[in-house]
């Protein structure tokens, strides 16, 4: 397995220091680090909705602390020539910002830009895109307020044709408010933290993915939803900002060829059938590109053809994929980064741990209370990896959401589900990690989240307990338990899942650890720690084995290993933090992986009922 070779601070980091933005040293860096330049993460950033005529606005931009009254008026009539260089899109707690300021709630980031001059058309209008913003974030484009929007893992736009000046220069200022946990506030943060502990990370504020814009024409396509079955069945709404106008969609083969050319009506369900598409599953991720055309708007997307539901199995509830039982097996995904934290150095860096996980078998991963980038899930649809989808957790502990906090984490949910329901590798919603921000005492609010998950989307399973406090919600009985799996006993009406297990920890040099002293005094914290990768290795084979054991003589139907790297305090990743050291025998693990899926195999028979979700 490749181990990407070590890059020196070089002629990049130099370039970056004539600008007035550089690199700060991070706790722990990556091979990736100094190679970032002040040009991250130059790819087109929404892969499902894509156009030609846009314009990236990542790079280097003016940072300073802000207060909460500024998110009232924009300072248009500072100069900013004191305020620090800011990378765009990183945290600003991050050694990629530049800046690397923890603890910061109020933040005021600035730049300019220019509008191409072939934008200024009549009747076509400018948005203004931003992938991801943690917390909230009032926008002003030329001194006047552009928009505001709430939600840290979710991408949102403002039309700005009215505030730019297409002929000349225009200031961008974006505030930022983000209270992570501090008292009084609980809001869907997944595992950031104020005051970072073990399991709990450094926090992320700020503009931490692409900030972009794009030229549309007066109606154009603002949303697709998709869905393709292994019937070949598609269903598909086109949302446009005009009235129920015609649309065309073209179906496209990896040969270029057309599979089938269909024209429906905007804002309304259209269906169509593909005739014998090649179907998308881990073994066969196969996609199909699509053409949609709206007057003068064309946009691309794509989609794969594939049914998940439940099945009984030899009297077994059993997850399926295009009418087969699968063994899912993959790991806790965390998706942090000690030079970025939330957000990769890179694509290739992004995509190297997922290429990690695809090269030892595994078929899938659980997005660990953490929403990606939309490249990651284009990635994992790309590559065959099944995703299951955790909504980043409230406060965990005692800290319960009063009614408002609780309506407006279940909007986000909502959010979350209507971002993400087109991409094919997803196959799983969880509602609650572990009971965190889970009301328990005066009801149970994941019943009717599994049943209102159901309705916004027909076609996935949905977890609503990963762990601890079930009330018989949802697809899956979902157990966890450290070290050892424990796949039963379960509620034989759901689907059995060892949620999280493993676990399993190795200390390693100075060299490769998250080097804050609060993280490495918690070390010791983790499951179980060996003493050396021989133990390690050895202890991961015991580990599967009794995991192969409980397939062949329970109902057990999938597990996720914590995890894929270390994180901070945690050093129980199959590769250490900086992605420097991948701690398994890979032959081992392969064979004790695939081991798994045959297991499961032994156990398949016809599937006597099944339920079509979609």
């Amino acid at each position: 397995m490749h181990i990407p070779g070590q890059v020196v601070l070089g002629a990049l980091a130099v370039a970056s220091q004539v600008l007035g933005y550089q690199v700060q040293t991070p706790p722990l860096d990556t091979e990736w680090t100094y190679k970032v330049g002040t040009n991250p993460w130059p790819e087109y950033p929404r892969p499902l909705l894509q156009r030609p005529q846009w314009q990236n606005l990542n790079g280097v931009w003016k940072y300073r602390r802000s207060s909460a009254a500024e998110a009232r008026m924009a300072p248009v009539n500072e100069s900013f020539a004191n305020a620090q260089d800011v990378l765009v899109p990183s945290c600003l707690e991050s050694g990629l910002s530049g800046v690397q300021d923890t603890n910061v709630t109020y933040a005021m980031l600035t730049r300019q830009f220019t509008v191409p001059r072939d934008w200024a058309q009549k009747g076509r209008r400018i948005m203004l895109n931003f992938e991801a913003v943690d917390y909230e974030a009032t926008v002003f484009v030329n001194g006047r307020r552009a928009g505001f929007h709430r939600g840290g893992y979710w991408h949102f736009n403002f039309d700005v044709t009215d505030l730019v000046r297409p002929n000349g220069t225009n200031t961008l200022h974006v505030h930022v408010f983000d209270p992570t946990d501090s008292m009084g506030y609980n809001i869907p943060m997944g595992k950031q933290r104020v005051n970072p502990s073990h399991i709990f990370y450094r926090a992320c504020s700020g503009i931490w993915q692409t900030v972009w814009m794009e030229s549309v024409p007066q109606n154009y396509i603002q949303k697709l939803d998709i869905s393709a079955d292994m019937n070949g069945k598609v269903k598909m709404q086109v949302a446009t900002s005009g009235g129920n106008d015609k649309v065309s969609i073209s179906v496209i083969g990896k040969d270029g060829v057309s599979a089938m050319s269909h024209e429906g009506t905007c804002n309304s369900p259209i269906e169509f059938v593909v005739d014998s598409p090649k179907l998308w599953s881990p073994d066969s991720p196969n996609l199909y590109n699509l053409s949609i055309k709206l007057g003068d708007d064309e946009v691309t997307s794509y989609t794969g053809f594939r049914t998940v539901s439940v099945g009984e199995v030899n009297g077994i509830q059993r997850p399926l994929i295009n009418g087969k039982f699968f063994f899912h097996f993959g790991t806790l995904d965390q998706g942090y980064w000690p030079d970025g934290l939330h957000t990769p150095p890179s694509r290739e860096a992004m995509v190297y741990d997922l290429e990690v996980l695809k090269s030892l078998g595994l078929n899938m991963v659980r997005k660990h209370i953490k929403v990606e980038p939309a490249l990651f899930y284009q990635a994992c649809d790309q590559m065959g990896l099944l995703v299951i989808q955790d909504m980043p957790a409230m406060v965990d502990g005692d800290r319960k959401p009063d009614a408002a906090q609780q309506a407006e984490w279940e909007r986000q949910f909502e959010i979350m589900i209507d971002q993400h329901k087109s991409y094919p590798s997803i196959y799983t919603w969880i509602i609650y990690n572990e009971g965190w921000g889970q009301i328990t005492k005066e009801y149970y609010p994941e019943i009717d989240l599994a049943a209102r998950t159901k309705q916004l989307d027909p076609t996935r399973l949905v977890d609503a307990t990963s762990g601890w406090f079930d009330h018989g919600a949802g697809d899956f009985h979902d157990n966890h338990h450290y070290a050892n799996p424990q796949c039963a006993p379960h509620d034989p009406k759901r689907i059995a899942i060892q949620g999280e297990f493993g676990g399993i920890g190795h200390n390693v040099s100075a060299a490769n650890l998250w080097k804050v002293q609060a993280a490495i005094d918690t070390i010791n914290q983790t499951y179980e720690i060996d003493t050396d990768l021989e133990a390690y290795n050895y202890r991961g084979h015991i580990l599967l084995t009794e995991l192969k054991e409980q397939i062949e003589r329970y109902a057990c139907s999938g597990a996720v290993w914590t995890q894929t790297t270390d994180v901070e305090g945690e050093v129980n990743g199959f590769l250490t933090y900086d992605r420097r050291i991948l701690r398994l025998k890979v032959d081992q693990w392969k064979k004790d992986i695939q081991a798994l899926y045959d297991a499961a195999q032994g156990r398949v028979g016809q599937v006597t009922t099944q339920k079509t979700l979609n």
